[in-house]
């Protein structure tokens, strides 16, 4: 390859890695933590697993309480079913959420915690607005692709020589590129799929306007849509015709579908002849996708639609694969803990890449270094360290916070995370570095503390318990305390020891010229 084009695969590398490195760390950081959503589920809200299950005898009332007392909510509304991880069953309409009491009373509930799904929304949004942040994310993530692809072209020639690689020693950049080097093509593989998941999930509808208005004459999604969902909504509700018990219409749908374990009912246009449901489900198959769906006549109870992975088309096959290796929704605890290494793994890929920039630009003559690579250092250590102080604050507030838990969980992630923004750009690189590191170990060691106060069972008792979710919780935090502060001890002892020209370092400029001059 020509030096010219190696340089400009580089510059494409290192300009499109930096613009979105950002993003991505957050993106994956909070993914890996997402990759446990159900079993964290039970930790956020421990009461709930002393609670019974809602007998599925229970939906249909509670179906019909919520209809008596908001008739709007008939034309569309969804029944989450009770779980091992969510005891209650619940009618969700209008965002807004509905249970039977123990009385059978119908009662407006809202969530005694939002830490996983909060941490979810980071995932796709990066801490951005909801409405328009999954959309800059896809953007992103086509960024991303970018990146992998011209990295692959850069590294290929050298793969085998320096995979394995990796030269501690004195030359912090060369151990930082080997790092980064290996960690990049191990996991190519996974951040492929990432990429290319992510932005088709994120900017499919985006993607396909220009096909439907330009080429399909509006008509491009009446075409696929059956294989984006399962049905789409009646266009009217018709006579008016009672509902057939929800008992009854699974039990038509489980017929329909054996094997299929249910989770959450659709209705749509609920008291017409044609009102609809589709009960989604998992179904255990020799196949990557695992979700299922039955669609039913709500009034009647015939069974219009059956979709299990054995009968997917081709388009359904593709999505809802790519959706189950992208939220690894297969496999058992080996897959998930794989993808939590993997994930951890890409946020460091980001935030190494940034330190080989900054690396690459310091200036080894003099102690004044360039303005760009000093607020780079601010930035990277204000983003990503602020996502990680800001992750487990989430997790000590869920115990600690009182009142409202959800309002505390999602305003502490984003006073911690600006608090540490400001805190790094108010710092010299090498001492806010140092500091926000302690703060992120601190932050996380007192996790299984604030756990432990919270619930009133210490980690000892929990592992007698046999409860792995809050054993495994102790753990990884305290291994990723122990991480930071080891971090945090090499970034102080590299600022008082290591190379004085280098915006890591907190040698006094007199010093550093002295001890230069005497090396002259």
């Amino acid at each position: 390859m020509k030096s010219s084009t190696l340089r400009t695969y580089i510059a494409v590398h290192t300009w499109v890695g930096l613009v979105a490195g950002f993003c991505l760390f957050i993106a994956f950081y909070a993914g890996a933590i997402t990759i446990f959503h159900e079993a964290l589920h039970g930790w956020e809200t421990p009461a709930s697993q002393s609670v019974a299950q809602t007998p599925l005898s229970q939906t249909q009332p509670l179906i019909d309480a919520v209809l008596a007392a908001h008739p709007k909510a008939g034309e569309s509304f969804f029944v989450r079913l009770a779980s091992l991880e969510e005891p209650h069953t619940t009618l969700e309409w209008d965002e807004r959420s509905f249970r039977l009491d123990a009385a059978g009373k119908l009662e407006e509930v809202k969530p005694a915690s939002q830490l996983v799904d909060f941490i979810y929304r980071l995932h796709y949004t990066a801490g951005l607005p909801r409405s328009w942040g999954i959309y800059v994310l896809g953007v992103v993530c086509v960024l991303y692709g970018l990146a992998l692809a011209s990295g692959v072209i850069i590294y290929a020639p050298s793969f085998f020589k320096d995979l394995f690689a990796l030269r501690i020693g004195k030359n912090i950049k060369r151990m930082w590129q080997d790092a980064h080097n290996a960690i990049g093509i191990l996991s190519l593989p996974f951040h492929l799929m990432y990429a290319w998941s992510s932005a088709v999930l994120a900017l499919g509808v985006l993607l396909l306007a220009p096909f439907q208005y330009l080429i399909f004459d509006g008509k491009l999604i009446d075409v696929i849509g059956p294989d984006i969902s399962a049905a789409a909504p009646p266009r009217a509700p018709g006579a008016s015709a009672p509902l057939m018990p929800a008992s009854q219409l699974i039990a038509a749908a489980q017929r329909a579908a054996p094997g299929m374990e249910f989770t959450t009912l659709v209705y749509n246009h609920a008291g017409g002849a044609n009102a609809q449901l589709q009960a989604y489900g998992r179904i255990e198959q020799h196949t990557v996708a695992s979700m299922a769906a039955v669609v039913l006549n709500a009034s009647s109870g015939k069974v219009e639609r059956v979709m299990t992975p054995e009968r997917f088309s081709l388009g359904t096959r593709f999505m809802r694969s790519l959706q189950t290796l992208h939220f690894a929704n297969y496999g058992h605890a080996a897959v998930q803990w794989t993808y939590f290494v993997l994930g951890m793994a890409g946020a460091f890929l980001f935030y190494s890449g940034n330190l080989l920039w900054i690396e690459a630009r310091r200036k080894r003559s003099t102690l004044a270094q360039p303005r760009s690579g000093r607020l780079m250092a601010q930035a990277t250590l204000g983003v990503c360290l602020g996502c990680v102080a800001g992750v487990s604050s989430v997790f000590l507030l869920n115990k600690l916070a009182p009142g409202d838990v959800p309002l505390w969980e999602e305003r502490g992630y984003y006073g911690v995370f600006l608090l540490c923004v400001v805190w790094a750009f108010a710092r010299p690189p090498a001492r806010a570095a140092h500091e926000l590191l302690v703060l992120c170990a601190a932050v996380t060691a007192a996790v299984p503390l604030a756990h432990w106060y919270g619930s009133g069972v210490n980690p000892l008792q929990s592992l007698l318990r046999g409860d792995g979710v809050a054993v495994g919780v102790v753990v990884v935090a305290l291994l990723f305390a122990a991480l930071y502060w080891k971090m945090a001890r090499a970034v102080l002892k590299r600022g008082l020891h290591g190379d004085p020209y280098s915006v890591w370092s907190l040698r006094a400029p007199a010093a550093s010229e002295a001890l230069a001059r005497q090396a002259a």
